[in-house]
Parts: C-alpha cells; sequence; structure tokens
C-alpha cells in the first residue's frame, strides 16, 4: 500500500522558501540597522558655512551641539576699521592703550577679532575664535559668532567662517545622582550677612557643593574673578591692567561676615566701563559643615546697577543694588551651567525664608525666599587628597 506524505494545500510553503525569505530579511534589517548607525549622531559631521561683517553683531550659526561634541570654526578674510593703518584678520588687531577706553564684547581680545558664544543667556561668556579653533562643547547648544568691536567703532570688510562639529561618541550623562541637602542643614545657615556693625545686610541666596578647586576652576571658566581686598590692591593692580592694556575689573568689595568672619573669596563681572556703578558680583564662605564628604560655601549675590545713598553715615555713597535678588541668583547658576562642570542645580527653601528686607546700606530687596543648590561632581578619595 502506498504511503502518503502529510498533507498539504494550496497556499503551503515549502520549508526551504521559508528560510530563504527569513535570511534576506535578516540581511535587509542588518543593512537598515547600519544605515541608520551611520546617519546616528554618534559618527555624524555638520558643516555650515557663513559671511559675517563686523556691523551684523551676534549672528546665529544655525549650529546645534550637544555636550562633548568637537567644533572646529575657521575664518578667513579683512576688516578695515577706519581709524586703523593695517587692516586686520579675524585674530584681531593687537590691543593698545586706546582700548582702555572701549567696551568689548570681549574684554581679552584685540578689535576685530572673531569671538564666539553657546546660546543667548546673559549669563554665555565669549570665547576667541580668530583664525582657528578646535574646541569641545562643554553644554548643549546654538552657536553664535561675532566681530569684537565696541558701539564706537566700525569697519569694512568681512570674515568668511567655516563651522564643523562632530558628534560626541558618547552622550553626556544627565541623569546624575547627587546627596539630597537635608533641611535642617539649609535652616542651621544664617539666613543673611552682616556688616562691621552687625546690621544685617545681603541675603544668603545660593550653595555651592563641592571642593575649593572644582569652585575655583568653574568660576574661572564661567568668566568671574577674584576682586581685590583693599584700596592698596586695586591701585597695584590697576596700574599692572594698565600696563598690559587690559581693561581693570577687579575693584575691592566690601568686607560682609557670615558665621563669625569675614567672606572666603569675592567674585565679580562686568563691563570695563560700568564696573565701577555696574557689576554682578558675590561673597562666598566655607561652611563649619560638609555633606557627605563635600564642601558646602554659602554665597550671597546682589547685582549692582548703579549708585545710592548710604544710610549707615550722613553723606555716604555706596552701590544701588537690583531689589530683586532672585536674578542675581539665578544668573549666578546659569554661569556655572555654562561651564559644564557642575552636574545638577536644585533650589530648598528655608522654614523661616526671607521674602523682603533692607541691606545694610538700606537698600530694599525682595526674594522669593528659594536658595539655590549649585552641585559639583563628588571626588574620589585619591582626588581630594
Amino acid at each position: 500500500m502506498r504511503k502518503h506524505g502529510p498533507a498539504t494545500t494550496p497556499n503551503a510553503v515549502p520549508r526551504e522558501m521559508t528560510m530563504i525569505r527569513t535570511i534576506l530579511l535578516s540581511f535587509s534589517l542588518f543593512g537598515l540597522l547600519s544605515a541608520c548607525s551611520a546617519l546616528s549622531p554618534a559618527t555624524s559631521t555638520q558643516s555650515h558655512e557663513l559671511d559675517l561683517k563686523a556691523s551684523d553683531g551676534w549672528v546665529d550659526t544655525g549650529v546645534d551641539f550637544s555636550a562633548g561634541d568637537t567644533i572646529k570654526i575657521t575664518a578667513t578674510g579683512q576688516l578695515q576699521f577706519n581709524n586703523a593703518k593695517q587692516p586686520n584678520g579675524p585674530e584681531g588687531l593687537p590691543r593698545g592703550f586706546s582700548d582702555l577706553v572701549r567696551v568689548f564684547q570681549f574684554n581679552d581680545a584685540g578689535r576685530g577679532a572673531l569671538i564666539g558664544r553657546v546660546g543667548t543667556s546673559e549669563a554665555a561668556r565669549p570665547f576667541l575664535i580668530g583664525a582657528s579653533v578646535t574646541r569641545q562643547a562643554p553644554v548643549a547648544g546654538h552657536l553664535f559668532v561675532a566681530v569684537n568691536l565696541s558701539s564706537m567703532d566700525s569697519a569694512s570688510g568681512s570674515y568668511h567662517v567655516t563651522i564643523e562639529r562632530t558628534a560626541a561618541a558618547d552622550a553626556a550623562k544627565t541623569d546624575v545622582s547627587v546627596p539630597e541637602f537635608p533641611q535642617k542643614l539649609i535652616d542651621s545657615i544664617p539666613r543673611r550677612v552682616n556688616d562691621a556693625d552687625n546690621n544685617p545686610g545681603d541675603r544668603v541666596n545660593f550653595i555651592l557643593i563641592g571642593s575649593q578647586e572644582q569652585v575655583q576652576a568653574a568660576l574661572k571658566a564661567a568668566g568671574w574673578v577674584v576682586v581685590d581686598k583693599s584700596k592698596q590692591d586695586a591701585v597695584l593692580n590697576g596700574l599692572l591692567a594698565s600696563l598690559n592694556k587690559e581693561s581693570y575689573i577687579t575693584m575691592p568689595m566690601s568686607e560682609l561676615m557670615l558665621f563669625g568672619r569675614t567672606q572666603d573669596f569675592g567674585y565679580a563681572q562686568a563691563d570695563p566701563l560700568k564696573v565701577v556703578a555696574s557689576r554682578h558680583h558675590f561673597r562666598i564662605w566655607k561652611a563649619p559643615f560638609d555633606l557627605e564628604g563635600q564642601t558646602i560655601w554659602a554665597g550671597a549675590g546682589t547685582h549692582d546697577i548703579g549708585f545710592d545713598r548710604d544710610n549707615r553715615t550722613k553723606n555716604g555713597i555706596t552701590h544701588k543694588i537690583d531689589p530683586n535678588t532672585d536674578g542675581e541668583r539665578d544668573y549666578i547658576g546659569e554661569s556655572l551651567s555654562q561651564t559644564g562642570l557642575i552636574v545638577k542645580t536644585d533650589y530648598i527653601t528655608a522654614t523661616d525664608p526671607v521674602t523682603k528686607a533692607k541691606t545694610a546700606t538700606g537698600s530694599e530687596f525682595t526674594s522669593d525666599g528659594r536658595t539655590l543648590l549649585v552641585y559639583f561632581p563628588k571626588e574620589s578619595k585619591e582626588q581630594s587628597k
């Protein structure tokens, strides 16, 4: 009797054909994944070119980048300033004594230099590009370029700028764990600083959590400079700055008290000609306690916007501060975030916050009562030695 094989239907597909289709599908998927990988930000390079005139101001290049991306910027061309004997390239003119009366976007470079910055935030600090620069992006953002000049300058000509962005191989970590700042710890920090006569003054409005080396490196990267502690220092440094053809921006800061002593450091940012009347500034004190082995720095920041009467003396004059002190608090945090050297910012509110008061000189200020927390990476035991 004849044996029959398994029953089949007209629509059945032989096993061999099924295997062939599976293999072909696998190769197709592999090719698709390979193509996607080649186009992924991890290995992609983006290029953009533009022409820049001195009168254009800050120009958005249209180039976006993430933290860790490599940016290469090159520039060619010349500018001719009306009062300059010779034209200059993207590196700018050599600095001269006349530059001391000019307010540049970037004070550390010469007139006509090509400069850049990340984003439009007020806290974004310009950097020198010149004829060529290659740098790693500390934070994600949008690249802007401009010609370094003052409002009194004008020039003919233009620069041709080429920007190449190479994406980082590994994406920057955004989910970082930091120790919780206990409520009892913020409540143990005095709400305000005092002057020498124990008059209450500025509000303690931010906290830095990191080593002295980390804090100072980030502040330097953010464009903050240490101010002089005495008038004698101010005279000496002012003379040295003039000899170096650089505008002097480190005028002395009055001494205030917290934790029973004057500030450990005072920092400021300012436009060269406006430093006497207007500057961002703050004082910081090392706290007598830490947070899980990390140093705590308590800070009080205000924004000088002019001059005012000092109510402590009959004919005294002092700086007038922006009454919205939260603006300076947030500016300090944003400037540090721009460096890419911090891991997180947060806010905490004391049990009995100060929301409205007067400084030691009599100026009124307001606040939402929150204190900014700025976390630096936790160092290993070997790093902290």
